[in-house]
């Protein structure tokens, strides 16, 4: 198998030489470059093409957010996990909207930033239903609900019934083969629901449907 490329971005030195000793013990991960800003992300993605990038949120001159919007609408654009200090921060979230398949906190024991690595790569999020119902809660309690609601059950409109199902039960964390088993279905056909919705929604991935079902009310309801 080939190697996950992997890219560091972090405007702290210390932190990136950390980072890249712990990752590049890994067999199956080859650290292709490293950045101090997000300004540096593009051009090195073009040059050294990574399949992930583990990306710094609160930078000088371009912070994570802002290069993980730019990076999410290339076509060929890797994978982002971005990395914080503190599990509540509202910048976590808003990474998630435009892309970002999770996130990790900087003390993370080193096994699981090499674990969430490899699942990122592998095409699952790395952010647990429960972190990330706790994240949503306290980041978006002073948000206009009622109007964020609306415009989220306006989007979902696009979902057929079943395809509403599935969204709602990837909302709800379930694997491929647990919504297959709810919904009586079998695993390749969840697969091509999620597909699907995806593309209707125009979604990068399953935080991003979580994150909607969750804005349209949907993962309060019974079920």
């Amino acid at each position: 198998m080939k190697p996950i490329r992997l890219l560091l971005v972090d405007d702290d030195p210390l932190v990136r030489a950390g980072l890249s000793f712990m990752l590049g013990g890994a067999d199956d991960i080859e650290i292709v470059g490293e950045a101090g800003d997000g300004t540096e992300v593009a051009p090195l993605v073009g040059e050294v093409r990574p399949d992930v990038v583990l990306m710094d949120i609160r930078m000088p001159t371009m912070d994570g957010l802002a290069a993980t919007e730019a990076l999410r609408k290339r076509p060929d654009a890797p994978e982002v996990i971005v990395l914080t200090t503190f599990h509540a921060d509202e910048q976590v979230l808003r990474a998630l909207r435009a892309g970002a398949a999770g996130f990790v906190l900087k003390d993370t024991a080193p096994a699981q930033i090499v674990a969430a690595v490899r699942a990122v790569a592998a095409g699952e999020p790395v952010l647990s239903p429960t972190v990330a119902r706790q994240l949503i809660s306290q980041v978006t309690g002073a948000d206009p609900q009622l109007e964020r609601r609306k415009r989220a059950l306006a989007r979902l409109d696009a979902l057929g019934e079943r395809e509403r199902e599935v969204a709602v039960a990837v909302g709800r964390g379930g694997s491929n083969a647990d919504i297959a088993a709810q919904l009586f279905l079998s695993v390749a056909t969840v697969k091509a629901h999620v597909s699907r919705i995806l593309t209707k929604l125009d979604l990068n991935n399953r935080v991003q449907i979580a994150l909607l079902t969750h804005d349209a009310g949907l993962l309060d309801e019974d079920g």
